[in-house]
């Protein structure tokens, strides 16, 4: 059974910083394609970053130069550093774990960007 548990979101000025983490249960974390995504009210969900086994790195464009992925594979976790936050970063935030057809989601965790 693969559990993800996110953690870290809240509430943070804009400009701020936020890190999340999303700790996995189950053997996937080592052969699997991490990822952060969001959704917004009344929006669909949107891909953040991504990070495969070997450490590569994609990036959406409205977050690139902001915001750094990461994992460590000794603790099954993967991180999210968050920075120069701005408003139109107030989502729910998701993390998932990708390998060929398998795809597994956490339950979220909310960052609200405001002053």
């Amino acid at each position: 059974q693969v559990q993800l548990v996110e953690s870290g979101g809240g509430l943070v000025q804009p400009g701020g910083s936020l890190r999340l983490a999303c700790a996995t249960s189950g053997s996937i974390f080592s052969i699997a394609t991490m990822g952060w995504y969001r959704q917004a009210p009344g929006k669909q969900r949107d891909l953040v970053a991504t990070i495969t086994r070997s450490g590569n790195t994609n990036y959406a464009g409205s977050v690139k130069g902001r915001f750094t992925i990461s994992r460590d594979n000794a603790k099954n976790t993967v991180y999210l550093q968050m920075n120069s936050l701005e408003p139109e970063d107030t989502a729910v935030y998701y993390c998932n774990a990708r390998y060929v057809v398998d795809s597994y989601w956490g339950q979220g965790t909310q960052v609200t960007v405001s002053s």
